[in-house]
């Protein structure tokens, strides 16, 4: 039997996480619109921006002013990635809610992607995690490529368990592991899940999910069975792409209104209306000229699915 909350945070990362590999400029004002839309929806937490240096991520290079223009809902944390310690002394300066560190626990994939060794990373992200907490800003620490990386393969979860004591000794107790690639397994996801939750017991942990293998759906419900107490998706599914070392398929973000649909259905409490989930996915997609990807804005919710029947009473043959 499933062990699974009762209640769980879905975290809406595509305004950063979306746009910052996005293959075009979105304008700093459909940005604000877009955010202020998923404000609208309900969404708990937003990923609103990157504060990467501008040279390396273009498409996010209006950080401030979003983050100074965004309308705030009452009751939404306001999010921002946080790369290194200069990033969060960038944030600091602005009235970001909560800061987003980030490692990846694959060494071969930190030396190619962040071009540093793990202690100068990790180095970073506990001097992002004191700015953080100077400014009055709640911290995430991300542990990315933490199951599987497409240089080294299957990453031993003691390495990830690892990467989080050394976090968690200096003070940080809210973390996500990330499966970057998409690639991971649902056991390999619930055993981490229930290691880090029981070693670090009084520690938060999500789970930010890509589904390029389609087994999407169930490490969500092996994360929330192993202890998560956050999902983290995109609207739309947008983004999530990473540097790999070949073209390959999507490696996208699952659609947030997906996660919202799933676990309504399944009586977890998100405080998410599935119905003003998907109308934002529509909206957004009209915004940025894309198509969803998500399943229940191509075929909708069950009642929708009923309404269709009572329709079209005659069935077709299967």
């Amino acid at each position: 039997m499933l062990k699974l909350p009762e209640k769980i945070t879905v975290v809406e990362v595509g305004p950063r996480d979306g746009l910052q590999s996005f293959p075009s400029w979105v304008d700093t004002d459909t940005k604000v619109r877009m955010i202020d839309r998923l404000s609208e929806a309900g969404y708990p937490v937003i990923e609103v921006t990157n504060f990467a240096h501008p040279k390396v991520i273009p498409n996010l290079k209006d950080s401030e002013e979003v983050m100074e223009r965004i309308s705030r809902r009452l009751g939404t944390i306001y999010r921002a990635l946080v790369p290194n310690a200069r990033g969060a002394e960038r944030a600091a300066k602005t009235d970001c809610d909560e800061m987003l560190g980030l490692i990846t626990v694959s060494k071969t994939y930190l030396a190619k992607n962040q071009n540093m060794t793990r202690d100068e990373a990790i180095g970073q992200g506990v001097k992002a995690f004191e700015i953080a907490e100077k400014a009055g800003s709640r911290f995430v620490m991300a542990l990315g490529m933490a199951f599987w990386c497409p240089y080294e393969g299957r990453v031993d979860e003691a390495e990830s368990l690892d990467v989080a004591q050394r976090y968690y000794d200096a003070g940080i107790r809210r973390f996500y592991f990330a499966g970057s690639v998409g690639m991971e397994d649902p056991r390999h996801v619930n055993s981490l899940f229930r290691q880090a939750t029981e070693r670090f017991s009084d520690a938060e942990f999500g789970w930010h999910v890509h589904n390029l293998s389609g087994m999407g759906p169930a490490n969500i419900l092996a994360a929330l069975d192993g202890g998560a107490t956050s999902i983290e998706g995109a609207i739309c599914g947008l983004g999530g792409g990473i540097v790999m070392p070949t073209t390959m398929g999507s490696v996208g973000n699952f659609p947030s209104e997906d996660i919202v649909h799933m676990l309504n259905e399944m009586g977890i409490d998100t405080g998410i209306d599935t119905r003003a989930a998907m109308e934002a996915s529509k909206d957004i997609a009209n915004m940025i000229e894309v198509t969803p990807r998500s399943h229940i804005t191509n075929c909708g919710t069950r009642a929708d699915v009923q309404e269709m029947g009572r329709k079209n009473p005659r069935a077709h043959p299967v």
